[in-house]
């Protein structure tokens, strides 16, 4: 057993600990539950096929087969989870939150936990992987694929413990006094471990980069310009912004939330903090949307590998028809077809000088 079941309030329903806290709970549906639905469900689906096209991309492009493309890989894996998780989140919330049940309701927080431990972790291992590698005068990091793997692992392996903290017995199902508003079934002091955790280690991730990018620029002015060695520092750079930006954006859509959630743990009564976190919900949910639209961006190998996905479909049918739109089946003879570069069915990717000639 996950939870303590021996203490009294735990067999009161879910709607107990709301109306403990003063947390609002209805089983009337009002405006804003059904405008979270109709704004929740699209941003989901749009999270989970963008993120799904990034895992794609970065598979069948052998372009992308290094160390920081697998952990970029791996974040895209992490906001494809958090897009469920939102989704589940959406079908389990305003009147439904009635109807769940203690575990039901830990279900609910350990995804959104989880897919949050996994984001800030892998942006951890990315800041790492980067400052090894470019210190030691390199573009890729030389990591073999095992340690790559078990590197996700462990990640995985954290996020999942972080997001079973609260149902192993850090809550106040059993100590009413210590539960907090925006989560009514978690401790305070919970809330505010997690929210100095995940702002302690945006801290150090922006230090990180920040010391990167004084190093290369440094390195770059001091570099003669008739070497070939500032192509190759442009090519770092711009890697470096992208994944800037990532971070970026990550900590803009999560501090918000971060700070409710340390305010709440703090009992900053006079915060009001009900008022601002939904919307600080939604901030942290678009940012996994966010990435893939970055890489898009960013990534003129990525933005090709995108459309060559998404038209892979159409290029097929269109093999298979001829002018008139008549379908030809292929002539089955002795000896194989000669495929034609520029009509190949298939998804390996092509060298830069074949897209520029072709």
């Amino acid at each position: 057993m996950l939870f303590n079941s021996t203490c009294e309030a735990y067999g009161n329903p879910v709607a107990f600990f709301y109306n403990n806290t003063g947390k609002a709970i209805t089983p009337a549906w009002r405006t804003h539950d059904y405008f979270v639905i109709a704004l929740g469900l699209p941003i989901c689906v749009c999270i989970i096929l963008s993120n799904m096209l990034v895992i794609v991309a970065i598979i069948i492009n052998r372009q992308f087969h290094f160390p920081i493309y697998y952990l970029l890989g791996n974040m895209a894996a992490a906001d494809l989870f958090a897009g469920i998780s939102y989704f589940y989140l959406v079908f389990h919330t305003g009147p439904w939150t009635i109807e769940l049940s203690i575990q039901q309701w830990f279900v609910r927080g350990a995804l959104i936990n989880m897919s949050l431990t996994a984001s800030v972790v892998n942006l951890l291992a990315v800041a790492v992987e980067r400052h090894q590698t470019i210190f030691t005068m390199q573009l890729h990091s030389t990591m073999t694929r095992r340690r790559v793997v078990m590197l996700i692992v462990t990640i995985w392996l954290v996020a999942v413990f972080m997001g079973l903290v609260p149902t192993m017995g850090w809550n106040c199902i059993c100590d009413l006094s210590s539960c907090c508003t925006v989560a009514p079934l978690y401790s305070r002091s919970f809330l505010v471990f997690w929210a100095i955790l995940n702002l302690l280690a945006f801290f150090i991730m922006v230090a990180v980069y920040t010391h990167i990018f004084i190093y290369v620029r440094r390195r770059n002015q001091q570099m003669s310009p008739h070497t070939d060695q500032p192509s190759n520092n442009q090519t770092v750079i711009s890697l470096m912004k992208t994944m800037s930006m990532i971070l970026g954006a990550f900590v803009i859509c999560w501090t918000p939330g971060l700070v409710i959630l340390l305010l709440d743990g703090l009992s900053c009564t006079a915060c009001d903090v009900l008022k601002y976190e939904k919307y600080c919900l939604v901030l942290a949910e678009c940012n996994s949307l966010v990435n893939p639209i970055i890489y898009s961006l960013r990534d003129t190998d990525m933005r090709t590998t995108y459309k060559r996905i998404l038209c892979f479909p159409w290029r097929r049918m269109r093999q298979r028809e001829g002018p008139s739109g008549i379908r030809f089946e292929p002539v089955k003879t002795g000896a194989p077809l000669e495929k034609n570069s520029n009509n190949s069915t298939t998804l390996e990717p092509v060298s830069s000088q074949s897209l520029l000639s072709s």
